[in-house]
């Protein structure tokens, strides 16, 4: 960036990102409910419809963190504009596909796009926000972005299926990415690092690639057992190309990440709770969703508009979030939301056979709404609090990277546990609706104690004392 002052158009360039990022959080879960929707269309089996949100899965977590860096060293605004290009691109394909291979091929390229677009819009936002108030309320407007836009996929999903059939979750992406493409190049300036004289390629490689089997190995254990040679042999591999990646960069003249940035403790204890809270939230999505749909025999639509209550309070109390962050600090707040999500997760585990929405649910939804809110900005703040300008993708790859991971694990998890738990007590001769719920209700008690250990973590590792400037966290360390 050729000047230092304020840029004019920041919160126009504000708007347009976070609308390419609630697009692309919002696919994530918008997918889901049209699935049964899909295999119809498709004469596809349950296991072939869960390619669908794998193959998404696999290329979003694999490629957050490259694609953090890319936007770095080859410039943010144009990394934006070829994910969000990809994205919209892929999103046309998904809805036109006449076959389970496309559409599966598609929504890998979608996740392609979707981790090019998720860093890069934050990094935008760090580099073009001064950090102190003003890139707090912008983070927190982000971060409810973000926070509703998971909840908020459930509900559009059911509408979209129900009256214009599910290619339309796909169809609706264009024309928002045409637009955010039109818009993008009068409202975000360009910034990036110029000092970078080689690219790291077998950092890139070794990275994506360890990620995305990692990815792989996770959401694919619930099907083939924990203790499967696949599952073993997959996550060996993963585990053997990241130690291979760490190798590389701390050897490399120009590493793609280069490890000096752990050495910013709250980024790094921010990155702990963000791998907690994409577990907790993510398979809280999950676990409900089946709930509400298998047990209480919610249509999708119905399932959808439940969320909203959800979705809705994590965007009315987000610039609460943020103002509470700005006066005194982000570990309190930070605290104070994952204690909240904990206490939603223990609410879960009471959920009975014949609930009800008033009384068994929305005091839980409410409860994780605003925990969503007082967690998820804090976080964000704290990620990228004191990381130099030169940084801000690869920090913002880091947070993605460690929320879908997370994700990913805690899905993995919750599944395993409702499903063994169910099967058991069918065997032993209870109804389907019992054993559903008791299965849930397990995985909400193993997910509490996730969320658990990440209020712990928000305590112990998180510092309150975020520096006013990136220079003074590196002349620190």
């Amino acid at each position: 960036m050729s000047s230092s002052t304020p840029d004019p158009r920041r919160w126009r360039a504000l708007a347009l990102v976070c609308v390419a990022f609630f697009m692309t959080v919002l696919d994530v879960s918008i997918v889901n409910v049209a699935l049964p929707s899909i295999g119809r269309s498709l004469h596809a089996s349950n296991d072939d419809l869960q390619w669908i949100v794998t193959a998404y899965a696999i290329t979003f977590g694999g490629f957050l963190l490259l694609g953090g860096r890319a936007a770095d060293l080859l410039g943010r605004r144009r990394m934006f504009m070829i994910g969000v290009a990809l994205f919209a691109a892929a999103s046309l394909a998904c809805g036109f596909a006449g076959s389970l291979g496309v559409l599966i091929a598609a929504r890998a390229v979608q996740g392609l796009g979707g981790a090019i677009i998720s860093p890069a819009t934050l990094s935008i936002i760090t580099t073009t926000f001064e950090e102190g108030p003003e890139r707090n309320k912008a983070l927190g407007i982000w971060g409810a972005m973000g926070g509703s836009g998971a909840a908020a996929g459930v509900l559009f999903g059911g509408i979209l299926t129900k009256y214009l059939g599910w290619e339309w979750i796909f169809f609706v992406n264009a024309p928002v990415g045409a637009l955010v493409l039109a818009l993008t190049p009068r409202f975000v300036r360009e910034s990036r690092i110029d000092e970078v004289r080689r690219f790291d390629i077998a950092g890139a490689v070794t990275v994506t690639s360890g990620l995305a089997l990692l990815v792989y190995g996770i959401s694919k254990a619930p099907d083939v057992g924990w203790g499967s040679a696949q599952t073993i042999v997959v996550l060996i591999a993963s585990a053997v190309l990241l130690v291979s990646f760490v190798v590389i960069e701390s050897r490399h003249p120009d590493p793609l990440m280069p490890l000096r940035i752990f050495k910013i403790r709250t980024l790094t204890g921010s990155n702990v709770v963000a791998l907690m809270l994409g577990a907790v939230v993510f398979s809280n999505f999950f676990l409900l969703t089946l709930y509400v749909q298998e047990v209480l025999h919610y249509s999708a639509l119905k399932s959808g508009i439940t969320f909203l209550a959800t979705a809705g309070t994590v965007v009315i109390v987000a610039g609460i979030s943020q103002a509470l962050v700005t006066k005194i600090g982000v570990k309190p707040v930070m605290v104070v939301g994952m204690a909240l999500i904990t206490g939603g997760m223990i609410w879960y585990t009471q959920i009975p056979v014949h609930g009800k929405y008033a009384t068994n649910l929305l005091p839980g939804y409410l409860m994780v709404g605003i925990g969503m809110a007082f967690t998820f900005i804090p976080v964000s703040i704290a990620a990228l609090a004191g990381v130099p300008a030169r940084d801000a993708g690869l920090a913002s790859g880091l947070l993605n990277t460690s929320q879908q991971i997370g994700g990913a694990i805690g899905v993995a998890v919750a599944a395993t546990v409702a499903t063994t738990h169910a099967a058991t007590l069918l065997k032993s001769g209870h109804s389907v609706p019992d054993a559903y719920t008791s299965g849930f209700a397990l995985a909400f008690w193993v997910i509490a104690g996730v969320a658990a250990v990440g209020t712990i973590a928000a305590l112990t590792l998180v510092r309150n004392d975020v520096p006013a400037t990136g220079e003074a966290v590196v002349a620190a360390a």
